[in-house]
């Protein structure tokens, strides 16, 4: 069970990387925009993240530019520090190594784990590439 003071400290973490991230959204906003959306996105960050994530909607921009990935996995990782699950691999089921964590505090998977994951990707990058169908496209159990 991971201690109270951990709990904090990493939950302090979290969110002092999620508040960088929306403060490089808010700089590449204003990049894009210019000043005249300064007030309005201003307003966003403190109304909250669904009001800018809005205002980023309604001015066209991609959310996949605006690292959103990365934003809904330091969610993700906050609510698994919630529940007592945080650290804990999402496929097998061990404990995330802490250098891990370190270098990723929101990983979800052990090393091992992501590796598989991205060999499973870039199969499939490589099937979708050459026209390939998938397995259970033609009826058939994965193997």
């Amino acid at each position: 069970m991971m201690s109270k003071k951990k709990k904090e400290a990493l939950q302090k973490m979290l969110i002092e990387k999620k508040r960088e991230i929306w403060n490089e959204v808010k700089q590449k906003l204003f990049q894009q925009l210019g000043k005249d959306y300064k007030s309005e996105l201003d307003t966003a960050l403190d109304e909250g993240d669904k009001a800018l994530t809005d205002l980023a909607e309604e001015t066209g921009l991609s959310l996949i530019d605006l690292r959103k990935d990365t934003l809904e996995k330091i969610d993700h990782a906050l609510e698994k520090l919630e529940q007592g699950t945080y650290g804990i691999c999402e496929d097998c089921g061990t404990e995330i190594s802490d250098q891990r964590l370190k270098a990723v505090p929101f990983a979800i998977y052990c090393i091992e784990c992501k590796q598989k994951q991205e060999e499973l990707e870039q199969i499939e990058r490589e099937r979708e590439r050459f026209g390939v169908p998938s397995p259970h496209e033609i009826g058939e159990e994965p193997l």
